[in-house]
């Protein structure tokens, strides 16, 4: 009897931690960007603004799909690229129409780095 009940605590904790919250739909591994299309609806006329200048264009992003792309394909009204070894990502939104033109914006949440994160102070 024990033994059943210890089985069944282990499946419990085991699923309990495979049920955590679903992951960001915008993620930034070095200087990979890849964003996640998690609705039931596709997206159509993708930006992607990074820090506010830079941006990157997507005709669709289907539902349940993704798309990825590197900071250097980011560039500004101007011709000018993202340099990943000399800037820093500070701001990273998305804005895309549902078919129904409904507008999504997405805006990426960074931690503070520093005495500010460790502390809660302003950024």
């Amino acid at each position: 009897m024990a033994r059943r009940l210890l089985a069944a605590a282990i499946v419990a904790i085991l699923a309990a931690g495979c049920s955590g919250r679903p992951p960001d739909p915008i993620q930034l591994q070095r200087s990979l960007l890849t964003v996640t299309n998690q609705s039931r609806q596709d997206w159509s006329n993708v930006e992607i603004w990074l820090n506010t200048y830079f941006r990157v264009t997507v005709p669709s992003i289907p539902a349940g799909s993704r798309f990825q792309t590197t900071l250097d394909a980011f560039v500004t009204g101007f011709g000018q690229r993202f340099n990943f070894a000399r800037m820093q990502v500070k701001d990273l939104r998305l804005t895309a129409k549902l078919p129904d033109g409904t507008p999504v914006e997405i805006k990426k949440d960074f931690q503070a780095s520093g005495l500010a994160g460790a502390l809660g102070g302003k950024r």
